[in-house]
């Protein structure tokens, strides 16, 4: 669902700034080589994460959800130098093809992969984030909440894909439709936290934007 018209979102685009040729690489690859290229953050969105990231300057990143990488070398792009940024995703299949992505960039050194469940892996990585990612299984966004929540520095921030899931949020919801269920649910607690503000954005599939106070 396009909430954007073609048109309008046609002149967003050639009106902003472009991804670098290793970007689309990786993306054409991803479209030509991996199963379900649709989960591929989009050129636009991917210069919204690197604008956010450079905006936010911040010396630890978190991605829940690597898929091929695109996203994660879009936040990237706004690390400090001395910076880590951590991603963590179940699939192995994708692992290399991530890392191969990741050393051709300027950020190889600086990122870190982590195979597994994010709901196990979250805690054991010691740090406190500036800039989390969440783009990862809808089913456990709201299991995904406080665990983010609580690794964010204040003003640190949170930024989650899928937020309007097609516009299925404003809908009637059925009972085995558990994705949109935990989308709309997530949505709701975000915006009741006292300790979060949070915006979203009818970009792509939506996203939401949350500081920590």
């Amino acid at each position: 669902m396009d909430f954007i018209p073609k048109e309008i979102y046609n002149y967003i685009k050639n009106h902003s700034v472009e991804e670098s040729n290793l970007l689309k690489e990786l993306s054409r690859n991803t479209k030509l080589k991996i199963l379900n290229p649709r989960m591929l953050s989009g050129s636009y969105q991917g210069r919204i994460l690197s604008m956010i990231s450079k905006l936010t300057k911040p010396k630890y990143i978190l991605e829940v959800g690597t898929y091929t990488g695109y996203s994660t070398l879009c936040l990237a792009e706004g690390i400090k130098d001395s910076g880590e940024l951590h991603t963590i995703d179940n699939n192995e299949e994708l692992y290399d093809f991530q890392r191969e992505y990741f050393n051709k960039s300027d950020y190889g050194d600086k990122i870190f992969q982590h195979l597994g469940n994010a709901i196990n892996l979250i805690d054991t990585i010691n740090l406190k984030f500036d800039l989390i990612f969440l783009d990862a299984d809808k089913e456990n966004y709201t299991n995904y909440l406080e665990l983010l929540v609580n690794k964010l520095n204040t003003n640190g921030v949170l930024i989650t894909d899928n937020v309007l899931w097609s516009g299925k949020v404003i809908k009637s919801i059925s009972d085995d439709d558990l994705s949109t269920q935990e989308i709309d649910k997530f949505n709701k607690l975000m915006n009741q936290r006292s300790d979060m503000e949070t915006i979203i954005l009818p970009i792509r599939d939506g996203i939401s934007i949350s500081r920590k106070k």
